[in-house]
């Protein structure tokens, strides 16, 4: 393999900064410079101690594409523990090398490496096994692709909490607009997603009273509450200062509502040391085909001034103040003001 080709290709695929479109340049990087049947790329995925397995884009040797699996698709996806080569290549954070599930032929698994360990898989199928050149080859690619990955990380991601930053919501906002609203799988589903705000109640007097080294204590134990709340498809926020975001894909209303109030409890019920307790209050809406970020963040900080002004520690739906009457419809200024 030339040198000038390889070249060429890690610097097409780390000339990317959306997730996506890597997953996608890693595959056809790979494809490119291996004979291969096909060139897979997974993503795990995890709700609690479950982890699934996602197909984010496979590549056949000629060229044509196997679509998506939709990540919120929980239950249909396959669990990692399914297949022995993945479970190995996650738990050992290494190649594995075994015979191709179906059709014959050689596999080969290499792991990707993320933030706090395996976020991902490669998977190549072959006629025959891969040569240790080859594999040490693939490796060292991914390796740069890995610390490409970091360094998006580093621009995007809060330094205290590790949650998504403020500057990629927008972003992630308008690819949840611009996706197909539902896979060909279930073309009947209407379940919509959702935009959440919550806000630490009273946060100013944990700083005031405790310092603002426990204050950086609570905002970490919050996020990892978060985290552990929401799957792993979810994309939570941290907004700045006391306040989070949370982008919920694909849930029932009830759904929605279970998950919200499920956090709230979660903190109220969390022991935070020296604090002791410390409760959340939350608004969140529905996301509308054709919505903006700043109108979804104000629909979703009218609810949650509702439950501030009534006694805080609450989940309110926006829509559901709509129809109850608690809330109005803020109208909207047509004219256009000169200065």
């Amino acid at each position: 393999m030339a040198v000038p080709r390889i070249i060429e290709s890690v610097g097409k695929a780390t000339s990317h900064r959306d997730r996506d479109e890597l997953d996608v340049a890693v595959a056809q990087m790979v494809a490119s410079l291996l004979t291969a049947r096909t060139v897979t790329v997974y993503r795990l995925i995890s709700d609690g101690d479950t982890f699934r397995v996602a197909r984010q884009i496979s590549l056949r040797n000629d060229g044509t594409e196997l679509g998506r699996e939709d990540l919120n698709d929980f239950e249909h996806l396959p669990r990692l523990n399914s297949e022995l080569a993945w479970r190995e290549c996650v738990l050992l954070h290494d190649i594995v090398h075994d015979e191709a599930p179906a059709g014959g032929g050689w596999r080969s698994v290499f792991p990707l490496e993320g933030e706090g360990g395996v976020s991902g898989m490669l998977e190549v199928v072959a006629d025959e096994g891969m040569r240790a050149r080859e594999a040490s080859l693939v490796t060292g690619l991914l390796r740069i692709v890995c610390n490409h990955v970091a360094m998006l990380d580093y621009g995007e991601r809060d330094t205290l909490t590790g949650l998504l930053n403020r500057k990629t919501f927008e972003t992630t906002f308008g690819k949840l607009l611009a996706r197909p609203a539902r896979l060909a799988r279930d073309p009947n589903s209407t379940d919509p997603s959702w935009l959440a705000v919550i806000d630490i109640d009273h946060f100013k007097s944990v700083n005031d009273n405790f310092g603002h080294l426990f204050g950086d204590e609570v905002l970490l134990l919050v996020a990892r509450l978060i985290r552990s709340t929401f799957r792993g498809a979810d994309r939570l926020f941290r907004f700045g200062g006391e306040e989070f975001v949370v982008v919920l894909d694909r849930a029932a209303t009830a759904g929605a509502e279970a998950a919200f109030d499920r956090l709230r409890v979660a903190i109220q019920d969390y022991a935070f040391p020296q604090v002791g307790n410390v409760t959340v209050s939350i608004g969140y809406t529905m996301i509308r085909p054709n919505d903006v970020p700043a109108s979804c963040v104000e629909r979703a900080d009218e609810a949650l001034y509702h439950a501030k002004r009534n006694g805080r520690n609450q989940s309110h739906n926006y829509e559901r103040l709509l129809e109850c009457g608690k809330l109005k419809v803020k109208e909207t200024r047509s004219e256009v003001e000169l200065f």
